[in-house]
């Protein structure tokens, strides 16, 4: 069901219905519920004030593709059933497969984010990762501070580089590359757009 998107959100980029119709259409088919909306508002509202709009945009782009379009913290499907992740470690026996807006694997992943985020509490409770604050925070300063391969967003959007494709480095090497960089131009051309 389709709630009130004609309302201007408060946050420090004052995302616009514009904003809201503009990725409705280009990225959600046509509708777009309140869940989706405040999924990225959150993840908006997690960057300080007078991030460049293209971070914003690829990370946008990456939660998109990350949450199946559901703008909100999902625990991977198959919670790592079969893969390297997929089983009991670390100091609590748990399995740290994908959780969040960015799917954040691996238990020493885990244990980095919860090194950076005070209070997170990530390694013994890997589901506080699905908590929309603390997947916000795990998006923006991962993709920033590149946590996740080592690469970051200021490697691939600078004042001399724009690389919508590379930047897929910074959460899974190539992977569907091209579909995200596409992702991202929309949310761009959104962002520029919604005042």
């Amino acid at each position: 069901m389709e709630h009130e998107l004609c309302r201007e959100l408060l946050s420090a980029m004052k995302l616009t219905s514009k904003f809201f119709d503009m990725v409705r259409t280009e990225l959600f088919g046509g509708t777009l519920s309140q869940t989706q909306v405040d999924g990225i508002q959150t993840i908006v509202d997690a960057w300080p004030e007078s991030t460049d709009f293209r971070w914003i945009a690829y990370a946008l782009a990456t939660a998109y593709h990350e949450t199946d379009k559901t703008m909100q913290p999902i625990a991977e499907y198959g919670k790592g059933h079969g893969k390297g992740y997929g089983v009991p470690m670390g100091p609590f026996s748990q399995i740290y497969y994908g959780r969040g807006f960015v799917q954040l694997t691996w238990f020493t992943n885990y244990r980095k984010a919860e090194e950076r985020i005070p209070g997170s509490d990530l390694v013994a409770k890997p589901d506080n990762a699905l908590e929309p604050g603390i997947a916000a925070q795990v998006i923006v300063r991962g993709m920033t501070e590149g946590w996740f391969t080592g690469a970051k967003l200021m490697d691939f959007f600078n004042t001399t580089k724009t690389d919508w494709i590379n930047a897929r480095r910074i959460i899974n090497g190539l992977d569907k590359a091209a579909m995200i960089g596409g992702y991202a131009l929309h949310f761009m051309r959104a962002l520029e757009g919604h005042s």
